[in-house]
Order: structure tokens, then C-alpha cells, then sequence
């Protein structure tokens, strides 16, 4: 999964001041499928850590077997980014989505 980039860390949207695009010959600001990935990837995210925070409500039963909390945080990270995937998701890339266009445009 990527995350968000601002000048130049980690990957993924790419936060670009007129000065630098100028030089580079580049256009300010994001494109909309960046910000698009970018608050997929969020929700990907947030959903991973609601399905890590409830899985650790649960009591545990007697099973537990080599390797079960990689496996069970495996499960939760494809089970989120499919999720966050599939119909928009839960709705929170959509309201995050507005927000920050609204945001660039002002």
C-alpha cells in the first residue's frame, strides 16, 4: 500500500510548491487520481487499523497455532484494502476526496 508523499518522503501523492514545479518544468499541485489513491490508500488504512482494534476485543480461544497473528494480520490488510476497493469503500475516501479538493482549488 502507498501512502501519502509530501516533498519527497515516503510514496505516493506528491505535494509540489509553484517554486519546484516551475524549475522542473511541471505543473503545481496533484493530479485527481493521485488524490484519488491517495484517499483509497487512507481508507485502506483506517479500515486495517478497525479490524486490528477489534480483532484484539475478542477473547482469545484456546486455538492458537505457529505464525497466527502474521496470518490474522495478513487477512485483515487484503480484507481492508478490499474494502476500501470495492463501491467506494466505506465512504470515507469520498468525504476526504472533497474535502481536499476543495482544499486545492481555494
Amino acid at each position: 500500500m502507498e501512502g501519502i508523499r509530501l516533498n519527497g518522503s515516503a510514496t505516493g501523492v506528491v505535494f509540489r510548491d509553484k517554486e519546484t514545479c516551475r524549475l522542473e518544468g511541471q505543473q503545481p499541485g496533484v493530479s485527481e487520481e493521485e488524490l484519488k489513491k491517495a484517499c483509497a490508500d487512507f481508507e485502506a488504512i483506517f479500515i486495517n487499523y478497525m479490524l486490528k482494534t477489534m480483532r484484539r476485543a475478542i477473547p482469545q480461544s484456546g486455538t492458537n497455532f505457529p505464525g497466527k497473528d502474521i496470518y490474522s494480520t495478513m487477512v485483515d490488510r487484503k480484507v481492508a484494502e478490499a474494502l476500501a476497493k470495492r463501491g467506494g469503500g466505506i465512504g470515507l475516501q469520498e468525504m476526504l476526496l472533497r474535502q481536499l479538493k476543495s482544499g486545492i482549488e481555494d
